[in-house]
Order: structure tokens, then C-alpha cells, then sequence
């Protein structure tokens, strides 16, 4: 099955999902974008008390790390639409089987079945496992 696209994902449902997955980009380079980084940057002026300081560092804390996370995912959604473009959508890139439609319903940058998801965290688990037994 290798490049091809998913043929359970016919071609309304895959035009479903590019508005779907265009949407999402959109959204969350708006999200990106707003004047939230502005805020955080530029309230760096002096905290009054220990009390504004924590709650500053935990404010762009959290900033940073949903940030991250949004670029992740925005990263995903690029791929998704390219492989939309490609004709290969739909379609695992382990075992170039297709994702099931409910997935892709639930996840639609999905990249991987299911099953070859599940391998995928089980591996990145044990890593973090053996991470974690090194810094002791």
C-alpha cells in the first residue's frame, strides 16, 4: 500500500479533513501570535515581593510549555496537509497500513495506526524509563 492513500478515506472525507487540519493551523498560529508574549515580555519590571516573582516565573513557565506544545502540534498538522498533497494521507508510516477513520476523527495529524502508536509510546516510555535510571 506503500504511497498510497487510504481508500476507506475517500475524497470528500479527505477534503473534510484538510478544512479541518487548515483550520487548526490557523487557529493556532493565532493563538501564537497574540499580544500574550508581548504581555509576559514586557511585564518584566520589578516584582514587588518574593509572591510576584514566583507568580511571574509560573506564568512564563506555563507560556513556554504550551508554546512547546503548540508547535508541536502545528509541526504535525503541516505534515498531515503535505501528506494530504502527497496522495498519502491516511496511511501509516510504520506499517503503510490505513489509520482507521475513527482515529483520524479523533486525531487528524495522526501519523501512525493505532497499533504502531502504541508501539511508538511504549518505546519513547522505556526511554524515558532508562533516562530517569541514569540520573541516579
Amino acid at each position: 500500500m506503500s504511497g498510497v492513500m487510504n481508500q476507506k478515506t475517500g475524497k470528500g472525507a479527505v477534503t473534510r479533513f484538510r478544512k479541518i487540519l487548515e483550520e487548526k493551523g490557523t487557529d493556532i498560529r493565532t493563538r501564537m501570535s497574540t499580544g500574550s508574549f508581548a504581555e509576559i515580555v514586557h511585564r518584566r519590571g520589578e516584582p514587588s515581593d518574593e509572591g510576584d516573582l514566583s507568580q511571574q516565573s509560573h506564568e512564563e513557565w506555563l507560556f513556554v510549555n504550551r508554546n512547546q506544545l503548540e508547535i508541536t502540534v502545528l509541526k504535525q498538522v503541516d505534515a498531515a496537509l503535505r501528506r494530504i498533497e502527497r496522495g498519502t494521507f491516511g496511511v501509516c508510516l510504520e506499517c503503510e497500513e490505513p489509520i482507521s477513520n475513527k482515529r483520524l476523527e479523533a486525531v487528524p495529524w495522526a501519523r501512525y495506526c493505532i497499533r504502531c502508536q502504541d508501539r511508538h509510546n511504549a518505546l519513547s516510555d522505556a526511554s524515558d524509563i532508562v533516562i530517569e535510571e541514569e540520573d541516579l
